[in-house]
């Protein structure tokens, strides 16, 4: 498992120079803008949000004495769990949009790697947007079911430090499997590819991570995430697969 999520991470190290050398950037252009919008969308929804909840939680505190105090903290909470849900919503719908735009650079990166001859499922725009959709709608609901209770741990001492790392985790592996579905998608049906990335586990938290840090870098890493993800999480899987069909 640790080795594979170094080797997730490792994998991004030459994305940057693989997209300039099969000149790939005008591929990302709707991703990316869908990627801008996306993260806006959600951010202001966040700061809009936070406020009124915190303002209506703070109503159950019947007392005048720390009030003020108790609303501060209510906002504050509201507005955590906003982004942290904010950040899941985020990544699935990104995802999903953008599959049929990913589908191809994944699948010319593979041309690169193995030739234009090898064998794989031909797939139409309007598969791989379902397939998108499909993915990441059953990621999300399995993510916030995860997500919920890990943050309501976070607020317990102590245990709270292992729920953040935990919560981390589990957001890298869900945006590190829809990375790998791009590829996926042309070699397997739907259960299979999910059987595949649960066989990877740590090769989708591996590319997940750097996923997940690059939205911690304002502006700049919304637009780049999903180009140098998907570049990273293509060259790995399609290791993969080769791999595993080698051993069947």
């Amino acid at each position: 498992m640790i080795k594979n999520i170094f080797k997730g991470i490792q994998a991004y190290f030459g994305a940057f120079q693989l997209i300039s050398k099969l000149k790939l950037w005008k591929y990302f252009t709707i991703p990316m803008l869908i990627s801008v919008l996306t993260a806006v969308l959600v951010g202001v929804s966040a700061y809009g949000l936070s406020d009124n909840i915190g303002h209506y939680i703070a109503n159950f505190w019947k007392w005048e004495w720390g009030k003020e105090t108790f609303e501060v903290i209510s906002t504050f909470l509201s507005a955590l769990i906003i982004i942290v849900i904010g950040l899941v919503l985020y990544k699935h719908i990104v995802m999903a949009l953008s599959a049929p735009f990913m589908s191809p650079v994944s699948e010319k990166i593979e041309d690169y790697y193995r030739g234009e001859d090898h064998h794989h499922r031909e797939t139409t725009f309007q598969e791989q947007l379902i397939r998108g959709i499909r993915i990441n709608v059953r990621n999300l609901v399995r993510e916030l079911l995860l997500t919920i209770p890990i943050v309501l741990l976070g607020f317990i001492p102590v245990i709270g430090i292992f729920s953040t790392i935990l919560l981390f985790l589990t957001q890298a592996y869900y945006a590190g499997f829809g990375n790998m579905d791009y590829t996926l998608e042309r070699h397997y049906k739907y259960k299979e590819s999910i059987q595949f990335v649960k066989q990877n586990k740590g090769l989708a938290i591996g590319n997940g991570i750097v996923f997940m840090l690059f939205l911690l870098i304002p502006v700049i890493g919304v637009i780049l995430v999903l180009p140098l993800s998907v570049t990273a999480a293509t060259t790995e899987t399609i290791q993969r697969i080769q791999h595993k069909k080698l051993t069947e």
